[in-house]
């Protein structure tokens, strides 16, 4: 995308790419390896999510991310994140081998994720640390504090 963007016509493109889907996939890639690296400095934690999409929350990747996490985005990408934000990552006290553990792990990366699609959606109408502070929140403490 950046390539088209700075001035590279089409016959251009299909030098680097045979078509859009091996660009996408070269975009994701690209993305999904950055958050692997953030992640491997990072100490293994509850806040393992929230900690994946803060370090997505910077300049260069929000265009890319708006792109691939809004309404014609791809839900291959936003399965291939829950995968790549792998539970050995995660320090979550989920009982192990129990029947309902897929189920309270899709809602906590699900959650997560459509959360941070719709502050990018809404521009980043608040602030990161307000952003991250009210996922946390909702996590501990559930929406009742925000409720009249």
């Amino acid at each position: 995308m950046t390539s088209i963007q700075s001035g590279y016509n089409r016959s251009t493109f299909y030098q680097y790419f045979s078509d859009i889907y091996e660009l996408l996939d070269f975009v994701e890639n690209n993305l999904l390896n950055y958050i692997k690296e953030e992640l491997a400095n990072k100490e293994l934690s509850m806040h393992t999510v929230q900690n994946a999409l803060h370090c997505l929350d910077k300049r260069e990747y929000l265009s890319i991310l708006s792109a691939l996490l809004g309404d014609y985005g791809s839900t291959r990408f936003l399965n291939r994140l829950k995968r790549e934000i792998t539970l050995d990552r995660l320090e979550l006290n989920f009982p192990q081998n129990h029947s309902i553990t897929p189920y309270l792990i899709e809602f906590y990366l699900s959650t997560s994720l459509s959360l941070f699609r719709l502050w990018l959606q809404r521009q980043k109408d608040l602030s990161s640390e307000e952003f991250f502070k009210l996922v946390d929140n909702l996590y501990t403490k559930g929406i009742t504090p925000y409720s009249k």
